[in-house]
């Protein structure tokens, strides 16, 4: 069995995938930690020698390797499910969720992480917030393929893990 969580870079998917993990026994996955590894290079330094085409077809080599294993909580990035069939796949091979964080706090979440993030590094805060809208936009469409929806506003982590867990009883887990 494998739980995929997708959304937006800064909804909480690592934290919150750590907490389902260690709920459910699953080993926890970040598919960015693992495209790493795989590659021993960091996502900015793909991004930098390959450009952003070069590193989505990395991140999907890895998300068909990963999706071979099991018992498994996986992590996507914000961008996985929205280049060539990733969500199709994803919805397919594992019970996928969608963990939907509005505008002002996605960008009140990043606002100080920015530097780890290669999409907006070079961004000011003002340039950032058009450019999550206009991201979310984009890629809402694919992430509400998602099974589950979570609607993310000022939960705490365990009463976000008590909504996923309420979906994954429905799933027999």
């Amino acid at each position: 069995m494998i739980i995929s969580l997708v959304g937006y870079m800064g909804s909480g998917k690592s934290t919150t995938g750590k907490d389902v993990a260690k709920a459910l026994g699953f080993e926890f996955i970040d598919l960015d930690e693992f495209i790493e590894q795989k590659y021993q290079a960091t996502i900015s330094d793909i991004f930098e020698k390959e450009g952003e085409l070069g590193f989505r077809k990395k991140e999907r080599e890895a998300l068909k390797e990963v999706l071979t294993t099991t018992n498994i909580v996986l992590s996507l990035g914000g961008g996985t499910p929205v280049y060539y069939d990733n969500m199709d796949e994803i919805a397919k091979n594992s019970i996928s969720i969608f963990m939907r964080v509005q505008l002002p706090q996605l960008v009140k979440r990043l606002e100080n992480k920015k530097e780890n993030r290669p999409l907006i590094a070079h961004l000011s805060n003002e340039e950032m917030t058009e450019f999550i809208a206009k991201h979310l936009f984009e890629r809402n469409q694919f992430y509400e393929k998602a099974k589950y929806t979570i609607n993310i506003s000022n939960q705490s982590t365990l009463e976000i893990l008590d909504e996923i867990m309420n979906h994954l009883k429905k799933e027999k887990i």
